[in-house]
């Protein structure tokens, strides 16, 4: 399948917490080959993120460890 017509066709979800913030989140999809996609709620039409399966662990592992905290 095309990458494309993967991403049209992708199970999107988004976090439970992210509740009745009406789009303001981001939502991922499984694809093949591990690959997962990125897109921002606020804008569903624009092209998505498409992230290796070792970029998207790395970025889980960073969350985990509270690297992105502000």
């Amino acid at each position: 399948m095309d990458l494309n017509d993967e991403l049209k066709t992708a199970a999107w979800r988004k976090a439970t917490k992210s509740g009745s913030n009406q789009g303001d989140c981001l939502e991922v999809a499984p694809l093949s080959g591990g690959r997962v996609g990125l897109r921002d709620t606020e804008a569903p039409e624009r092209a998505p993120f498409v992230v290796s399966a070792s970029v998207w662990d790395a970025f889980i592992n960073g969350a985990k460890k509270g690297e992105f905290d502000f």
